[in-house]
């Protein structure tokens, strides 16, 4: 018992000390001044119901809380390594800010990772490296339904919504896409006039919510969405399905985030809940959404129409491109989006295991679209923790066009990775819409550190194309990239997952690893048109006795 309250007790004996000195000195009262609140909460601590281990231990167990609230930071600061930080390690953000800085991103004495470890990946180079690769290298977007196709960096920024970024993040991330001639992806927050103050180039993003482009009802309202879309800045739209961070779970931004200016952006009213629905109302199957694509296409003047999603169900990416086929309506573009992205908050259970990786999502799209025989009217983009030359290099030699990046262009314009992005409490002021807090990040220097930090990846990622003997990063392939399976062997990518030959999906599905996956999609309907249960066990059947 004593042990358990010894804290209230020795601040009630230092009160009886203080009172009884007092005949010394009546200065020994101040003494009072540090005891007795501290009496008091132990009292307090004691009596209470809530709190379990406060009745036990009076005082003492808020200490416990109080290093509860500084763990993350002893953690980043004091005990963490440099390869270990979550969801991006020290050695990754430090990356990232000295190429933001322009301080030097060389290393010294090897690398520091385990080259045995089954993480391991690497580029097979060339004896013959390219003597003078594309340093800034760039990809046509546009099939031939568009009269206004668009020439992509191969890395930009991803979808970020101003309401989710302040003000001065959008204004700062917008001037460094203008000097570094890359494209800022708004997020389906909508157009802000912050995006559009500076002239940098923009990639419109209409989610469930519409906004920005919405009637009274929180339905698609198509004169609102050409007189923003048809705008010299917008240079392509897209419509977002699902993100990484959360697929299938739509959004929410509490009424206490929605400031009148976020609300005139949105096309919502102010002060309360601003809901982003689980799906979307202008379609409801994979026809209509090439359908409302073209249209989105026709009212933005011809524009770059895309498609945004994190892969679930496999045989609903099948159902997307033989809508394609069915209605000759083919969008410019698709972004995959991996389950590890996202910049927002995000329950627990959908962060870490509702979607799929961005590697294995980005293989199977590349393969629905090859498979069918329709990249050749589709480009492809990959988005989720790309932040560096070989990230580039990885998902291209797999089959993106470009890459996009969100919490690395958040780290080159000064996010500390302090994860406190929903509570408004940001120290850096990127994901807060307190004033005093954003009056720290000022757009112009750090929009100079983003499009440095684009600058000098791509110039990173130029080595590497060099040094594997090509001459633009979309001449890598899969055999360039080796991944451990073990201490004692690699294998090429192409030899881990499966790379379809163009257009065998049509010619002979049974020959592949999707055959089921594909007979189950419907360009009709979300909702697979065969028994997955049935032809799965059925397949597995006789895979087995083939085995055998």
């Amino acid at each position: 018992m004593l042990k358990r309250n010894i804290i209230p007790i020795g601040a009630l004996g230092l009160s009886l000390v203080s009172i009884a000195l007092a005949w010394l000195s009546p200065w020994y009262l101040a003494i009072l001044i540090m005891t007795l609140p501290v009496l008091g909460l132990g009292l307090y601590d004691y009596l209470q119901t809530g709190w379990t281990i406060t009745r036990n231990y009076p005082v003492a167990a808020r200490l416990r809380w109080l290093f509860y609230d500084l763990r993350p930071f002893l953690r980043a600061y004091i005990v963490e390594g440099d390869l270990e930080g979550k969801p991006y390690s020290y050695e990754a953000r430090n990356l990232v800010h000295a190429r933001a800085r322009g301080e030097t991103d060389t290393h010294p004495f090897g690398t520091e990772l385990d080259v045995e470890s089954e993480a391991y990946t690497w580029v097979n180079h060339s004896i013959a490296p390219e003597p003078d690769p594309d340093e800034s290298p760039r990809v046509n977007v546009g099939n031939m339904q568009c009269t206004k196709p668009y020439s992509a960096s191969v890395l930009n920024i991803s979808a970020m919504s101003f309401g989710a970024l302040s003000a001065n993040a959008i204004e700062a991330l917008n001037i460094g896409a203008k000097r570094g001639g890359f494209y800022h992806d708004t997020g389906e927050g909508g157009y802000s006039t912050y995006h559009a103050k500076h002239g940098g180039d923009i990639v419109w993003e209409l989610g469930s919510g519409y906004f920005g482009a919405r009637d009274n009802d929180g339905r698609f309202d198509p004169a609102l969405f050409a007189d923003q879309a048809q705008r010299d800045q917008v240079k392509m739209t897209e419509i977002k399905l699902s993100q990484g961070a959360k697929p299938g779970h739509g959004g929410l931004l509490p009424a206490a985030k929605v400031t009148q200016e976020i609300a005139e952006t949105r096309k919502v009213p102010a002060h309360q809940d601003c809901l982003s629905p689980r799906g979307h109302s202008a379609f409801s199957t994979p026809c209509e959404m090439m359908e409302f694509a073209a249209k989105m296409r026709d009212l933005s003047g011809g524009k770059p129409v895309g498609l945004k999603l994190c892969i679930g169900q496999p045989h609903e990416a099948f159902a997307l491109v033989k809508a394609m086929q069915k209605t000759g309506i083919f969008p410019d573009f698709i972004v995959v989006d991996g389950a590890e992205g996202g910049t927002g908050a995000a329950p627990l259970e959908l962060s870490d295991h509702v979607g799929m990786p961005l590697i294995d999502g980005l293989v199977l799209m590349r393969n629905a679209l090859v498979g069918a025989g329709v990249k050749d009217k589709v480009r492809l983009a990959a988005s989720g923790k790309v932040y560096s030359g070989f990230g580039l290099a990885h998902h291209m030699a797999i089959g993106a066009d470009w890459c996009n990046a969100a919490r690395a262009f958040m780290f080159s314009i000064g996010c500390i990775q302090a994860q406190r992005c929903h509570l408004g409490t940001c120290p850096t002021g990127i994901t807060t819409q307190d004033k005093a807090r954003q009056r720290g990040l000022l757009p112009e220097v750090q929009g100079e550190r983003a499009a440095r930090f684009h600058r000098k990846t791509l110039a990173a990622l130029a080595d590497i194309v060099a040094s594997a003997g090509l001459k633009h990063p979309t001449d890598l392939q899969p055999h360039h990239i080796v991944h451990r399976i073990g201490v004692t062997q690699g294998r090429t990518i192409d030899k881990i997952y499966p790379f379809l030959p163009v257009g065998i999906l049509n010619d002979d599905p049974d020959s592949t690893d999707y055959a089921d996956w594909w007979h189950a999609a419907d360009p009709d309907s979300f909702h697979a048109k065969t028994d997955l249960v049935r032809d799965r066990t059925s397949l597995k059947h006789h895979s087995d006795l083939k085995e055998a």
